[in-house]
């Protein structure tokens, strides 16, 4: 009776693998980023994120342990989003009070372009900042925005036309809440002044108004 010989199967070549394992990873990132966004670090299923990702439920754990692993490299993964495009921009070539209009409208922008940035904001001050505050990686990820602020704010104070008497975080922080909070309340905002102030033109007269307001408030 004649032998039958099987043939081994080809191994995955290593590059193959970790381009597998890469994507893998980052479907289920994307997913997460999508999932925890709607329904918040309590609500999020691990098994719809895994559905989502179109992969097996056990990868989520073998790359990221747990639920809550995962949900802090979903964070750390928007953060590094914004802190990518702060870098890029380039604004020292213009003047103080177009490269100031330039930075207020790249956080208006980046709001209006990312609501899922917002919803796990919100979620995450709901939990008092407790996962931002295990990860490492986050709270050494400090932002370019502050360094550019405090860069147009002292060119603009020695060409005399900022005030000398702003902080860069203080200004920062009024700067995000003056554009988070017209998009984290748009909903209601828009109920209680029977206006849709999430159309295109509110949007723009809004953006224009935030520009407005800050540079207004800096000028001596």
């Amino acid at each position: 009776m004649a032998s039958t010989s099987r043939t081994a199967p080809a191994a995955t070549p290593p590059a193959v693998a970790r381009r597998d394992a890469a994507a893998t990873r980052a479907a289920l990132i994307e997913a997460a980023v999508s999932e925890f966004s709607r329904n918040g670090f309590a609500g999020a299923r691990v098994d719809e994120i895994a559905r989502a990702a179109g992969v097996n439920k056990q990868l989520v754990y073998h790359y990221f342990e747990s639920k809550q692993g995962l949900y802090l490299v979903a964070l750390e993964s928007v953060y590094a989003e914004i802190r990518e495009k702060e870098q890029r921009l380039s604004l020292g070539e213009l003047a103080p009070a177009e490269a100031m209009s330039q930075l207020v409208a790249f956080s208006f922008d980046y709001l209006a372009e990312h609501p899922e940035f917002i919803a796990l904001l919100t979620d995450e001050n709901r939990n008092q900042g407790s996962h931002i505050l295990e990860s490492e990686r986050l709270q050494k990820m400090h932002s370019p925005f502050i360094e550019m602020l405090e860069a147009t704010l002292a060119r603009g104070v020695a060409e005399g036309v900022f005030r000398a008497d702003f902080d860069a975080i203080n200004l920062y922080i009024s700067i995000a809440g003056i554009s988070y909070f017209f998009f984290s309340n748009n909903h209601t905002l828009s109920a209680i002044f029977g206006k849709p102030l999430g159309s295109r033109g509110a949007l723009v007269q809004r953006r224009r108004h935030v520009i407005e307001f800050a540079l207004n408030a800096l000028r001596p």
